[in-house]
C-alpha cells in the first residue's frame, strides 16, 4: 500500500520523505490556508520534495472554470495531480483531463456508486472519506470494501485512496481490505511507528549497553 501525507506543511513533508516511506502528498484548500502561503508556491515546493503524485485542488464549481484552474496548476510540475470534487462538473473535468494523460484525484466520495462513476470518468485516484462516515455513525471501512469489490469486478485502474483517516486502525483496516493508497496527517503516520514494547526494548538495550562501559566508534 502506498503512503501519502495529507498536509501542506513543508517541514513535515521533508521529515517524512527522509524515511523513504512517502509515496505522495495530498492537499486541499483548508491545508493551504493553514500554511499561510501562496497556493502555487506551496505546490511547487512540495512537488520538488516528493517525486510521487501531489494533489492540488481546484476551487471552481463549474466545468469550464475547473479546466481553466487546472491549466494553471498542471505546468507547475510533472507530478501534479488535479483534485476535483465528485460532482457532475467535476467528473466532466476528470474525463477531459484524464484523456490528456493528466492524473486526476476525485475527492469527497461517500458512496461506492460515486466511486464507480469516477472510475468510468478515468480518475487516477478516488478519495473516499472514511472518518467523515464514522462521524455520522456509518462504518467507513464498509465503503472501502464495496469500492474494492466493484473495482476488482471490472478491472478498473483507478486507485482507492483512503482519506479522512483519523487513527492507525483506519490504516490497518485499509491495508487488510486492499486499498491502494492511504493519505494521513503527519501525526497519524508517526503513530504507526509507536509501540510501548518497542520503547521498553530500547530502554533495556541502552541500559545493558551502558553497563558494558563501551562505545561505538
Amino acid at each position: 500500500m502506498k503512503f501519502f501525507v495529507d498536509t501542506a506543511d513543508i517541514a513535515a513533508i521533508q521529515d517524512l520523505a527522509a524515511t523513504g516511506l512517502l509515496d505522495g502528498v495530498t492537499t486541499n484548500p483548508s491545508l493551504i490556508l493553514k500554511s499561510g502561503r501562496k497556493f502555487t508556491d506551496v505546490i511547487a515546493e512540495i512537488c520538488a520534495l516528493v517525486p510521487g503524485p501531489v494533489s492540488a485542488e481546484v476551487v471552481a464549481l463549474d466545468h469550464e472554470t475547473m479546466l481553466k484552474e487546472a491549466e494553471q496548476l498542471i505546468p507547475i510540475a510533472k507530478n501534479v495531480t488535479i483534485k476535483v470534487p465528485l460532482t457532475v462538473d467535476g467528473l466532466k473535468t476528470c474525463k477531459v483531463l484524464s484523456s490528456r494523460g493528466v492524473m486526476v484525484n476525485v475527492t469527497l466520495c461517500f458512496t461506492a456508486t460515486q466511486a464507480l462513476l469516477a472510475a468510468k470518468a478515468g480518475a487516477a485516484f478516488i478519495s473516499p472519506f472514511v472518518g467523515r462516515h464514522d462521524d455520522v455513525s456509518w462504518d467507513g471501512m464498509d465503503l472501502i470494501e464495496d469500492i474494492r469489490t466493484i473495482y476488482d469486478n471490472y478491472d478498473f485502474d483507478t486507485e482507492i485512496l483512503v482519506a479522512s483517516v483519523r487513527h492507525p486502525v483506519h490504516v490497518l483496516q485499509s491495508a487488510k481490505i486492499g486499498a491502494d493508497v492511504v493519505t494521513c496527517p503527519p501525526d497519524i503516520i508517526k503513530k504507526l511507528f509507536n509501540h510501548p514494547l518497542t520503547d521498553r526494548g530500547i530502554e533495556q538495550f541502552l541500559a545493558d549497553w551502558a553497563k558494558t562501559g563501551q562505545s561505538i566508534g
